[in-house]
């Protein structure tokens, strides 16, 4: 009997790296206690409030039929109403909001519903695995917009090649980003509007981070740029913002033309989010809008991070703090590659970081770190760092 293959699509997704790392860990936790900060998942259980609505949500015996791929109009109101207060972004809520089992699932079949084998589609790179992923998966081409730091981590539309502008049907952005931390301006979205004016390309930006930002920086939606929503969409996504990530639910929002074709693939392939877990969802908006309850999650983070990088520093590893997301994206030592570095790293104190070659070819050079762990934890993580001797010897 013949081999089977399964799918060549297969071939372009970026699981490798995650999977090697997995083994790696696994092997190296028989010797020694291993502190994973590779996977950008909470830590911390959402608010009791929000527990609470749940719990009283799931003991109604109507929130168990089928829900609806869109989500309940209730859940959708209160999007709206969210982005009014955070952005003042107006929203219809029956035409320009729908809801997500998480931000990826989304993501992923975005470009299923706008992209055909003969199409581009912009992609940052680095940038988060799902977005080139989406694109293969389609059977079209995916174009990478370089991140780097001297431009701040934005791309330089202006360097994008003609004959690829008049083949772009998409350009996914990121921003507060990740994996690069980095965060953009209301003046580069009302360029990126420009732009994709002139080039009839669709604009998703993927805001995942929105709500975990730092130093009193309060990151923007694209949907505020002037005539962003002539020419775009927007993700956003309970999972950070609220330690909602095992919950599976999200939203896209703005142009309802462009949301159109993701909704009809929605209904083709699910039946929406439990309605209970949207119940919890929409206390959360309600509660953050009311000042009722304060976000924890910044603050939580931003512990973090200063924490980390004042002892990363303190053993040789200099690094800028981000403003914004959970993640530290810092450069490996002279000498190194990024799979070398954290391989290495790895082996010698039982840190898991990853790469960041796993996250496009712009990565190179440099290590994502999520701080998903207590201060102590990542100071123990700083210490482990210094005394392995990888810093300095090479």
């Amino acid at each position: 009997m013949a081999t089977r293959q399964p799918s060549k699509r297969l071939a372009h997704l970026s699981s490798a790296i995650f999977t090697e790392m997995a083994q790696r860990k696994q092997a190296v936790a028989k010797e020694k206690q291993v502190i994973d900060l590779g996977i950008g998942s909470p830590d911390q259980p959402p608010p009791p409030h929000l527990l609470a609505a749940l719990v009283e949500a799931v003991q109604k015996p109507t929130v168990y039929g089928y829900p609806g791929s869109e989500g309940s109009l209730a859940f959708r109101e209160e999007v709206a109403k969210w982005y009014q207060y955070r952005f003042s972004v107006e929203l219809d809520p029956a035409t320009e909001v729908h809801s997500l089992m998480g931000s990826q699932d989304g993501l992923a079949h975005l470009a299923l519903g706008w992209a055909d084998p003969d199409d581009v589609v912009l992609v940052p790179d680095p940038g988060y695995p799902i977005y080139a992923a989406s694109i293969h998966l389609a059977g079209a081409e995916a174009y990478p917009l370089p991140l780097r730091a001297e431009n701040n981590f934005l791309p330089d539309l202006t360097a994008i090649p003609e004959h690829i502008l008049q083949r772009a049907k998409l350009m996914i952005l990121n921003y507060p980003n990740n994996p690069v931390s980095a965060v953009a301006t209301l003046d580069f979205f009302a360029d990126v509007v420009q732009f994709a004016r002139a080039h009839d390309i669709i604009v998703a930006h993927d805001l995942a981070y929105s709500e975990m930002a730092f130093d009193g920086y309060r990151p923007p939606s694209f949907l505020q740029a002037p005539g962003a929503k002539e020419v775009g969409i927007e993700f956003n996504s309970f999972s950070k913002s609220f330690n909602m990530a095992g919950c599976r639910i999200a939203y896209v929002a703005g142009n309802a033309e462009i949301i159109k074709p993701l909704a009809v693939i929605k209904s083709n392939i699910d039946y929406g989010v439990f309605e209970a877990v949207q119940t919890m969802a929409i206390a959360a908006l309600q509660n953050d809008r009311s000042g009722a309850v304060v976000n924890p999650t910044s603050a939580l983070y931003q512990e973090r991070r200063d924490v980390f990088l004042q002892a990363l520093a303190a053993v040789g590893w200099q690094i800028d703090p981000p403003k914004a997301t959970m993640f530290i994206w810092a450069k490996v030592p002279q000498g190194w590659t990024s799979r070398e570095f954290a391989f290495e790293l790895l082996e010698r104190t039982g840190v898991v970081v990853i790469p960041g070659s796993a996250f496009g070819q712009e990565g190179e050079g440099y290590v994502r770190m999520a701080l998903v762990k207590e201060p102590d934890v990542l100071q123990e993580v700083a210490k482990r760092i210094g005394d392995s001797g990888i810093l300095t010897e090479r």
